[in-house]
């Protein structure tokens, strides 16, 4: 009888392992989000003389090329890409000019404002044709635009290079640089001919993402450029540390429903974060200096950011009710 009770419970036990090792462990961490970056529009100073005669007007190949870099980074999901209008939203508060995108120290200032782990900013360093790489750094030359689309008389080859870097937003160091080059697989007398009827350009700006742009010649070098570049920041990614941030804060406001802290986007605070509300009981203060020691609290309970902007957030109730003007706010983000 001992004999079939031990075997019994030897069977049970066996049973529950397996259970105990077919259910997820919930105390392991989370896994890592991906790392936040922005992308500043390229600088396209040295290239525009020449995109101006191709185009017949200023054209910021800049931005034109930075769309079709986002859509590669967001396709190929490695990167958390900001979208555009939080960006000009934010360069536009900080009055930060076209001059400074070059510049580290302006971008990662950017950087820390949005919240985003990292900054990609560029260059465009050729965009056009042979002919106009060799004669425009001569001082002078003999090249001669022809108009809309014109490069001159002879066939030629359309050449776009590029170059980025991703910068730390905290030291302004440049974590890890790429390059893309492209040409044509066809020469033209036009940098816009080869196919199609492209004039998707007007008011300083150029749809580079559509298939009519992409069917000229100078289209196919900037796509090429573009996703062999985009290979290079993808392959960069490791590089790109998910920042973690302590943000503390008050309740400023509860109104109905809603609490309102002092702290938002410039903090580190996101739409979706969560943060523990947590009442001060008792200071402990140092006898001889007066200065406070230590903070005893008790918590509320937790609140989660539905609207989120530079120096406040609305959050909702996740648990507790008895929200106060004053209470401690307080999260540990990524």
């Amino acid at each position: 009888m001992k004999a079939q009770q031990l075997l019994h419970a030897c069977v049970a036990g066996s049973v529950l392992a397996t259970i105990a090792l077919a259910i997820p462990s919930f105390s392991q961490d989370a896994p890592k989000r991906r790392p936040r970056i922005a992308v500043l529009d390229f600088d396209y100073g040295t290239v525009q003389t020449a995109s101006s005669a191709m185009f017949g007007t200023n054209v910021d190949v800049g931005q034109g090329i930075v769309d079709l870099l986002v859509t590669d980074l967001v396709k190929d999901g490695s990167y958390s890409v900001i979208e555009r209008k939080a960006l000009d939203k934010i360069l536009a508060e900080q009055n930060f000019s076209n001059s400074n995108r070059a510049d580290p120290t302006s971008a990662a200032k950017i950087g820390k404002l949005l919240g985003v782990d990292a900054i990609i900013e560029g260059s465009i360093t050729e965009f056009g044709n042979e002919t106009q790489k060799k004669n425009f750094g001569g001082g002078g030359g003999n090249w001669h635009g022809f108009g809309v689309g014109g490069i001159g008389h002879s066939n030629s080859k359309a050449n776009v290079a590029i170059t980025a870097r991703i910068i730390n937003i905290d030291t302004g160091e440049i974590m890890a640089v790429a390059d893309g080059k492209g040409q044509s697989s066809r020469s033209s007398t036009s940098m816009l001919g080869g196919g199609g009827n492209w004039n998707g350009w007007g008011g300083g700006h150029a749809d580079f993402g559509s298939s009519d742009f992409q069917q000229t010649i100078i289209g196919e070098a900037t796509k090429a450029a573009v996703d062999q570049l985009s290979t290079g920041l993808i392959s960069n990614a490791s590089k790109v540390e998910v920042r973690t941030i302590v943000v503390e804060g008050l309740v400023a406001a509860v109104d109905g429903g809603q609490v309102i802290l002092n702290v938002g986007a410039k903090d580190g605070i996101k739409v979706g974060d969560q943060l523990s509300i947590e009442r001060v009981t008792r200071e402990i203060k140092d006898p001889t200096t007066g200065n406070v020691l230590r903070r005893l609290t008790t918590s509320v309970g937790v609140v989660k950011a539905t609207d989120v902007d530079n120096v406040s957030a609305i959050c909702t109730p996740v648990s507790g009710t008895d929200f106060k003007v004053g209470d401690m706010a307080k999260t540990i983000t990524q």
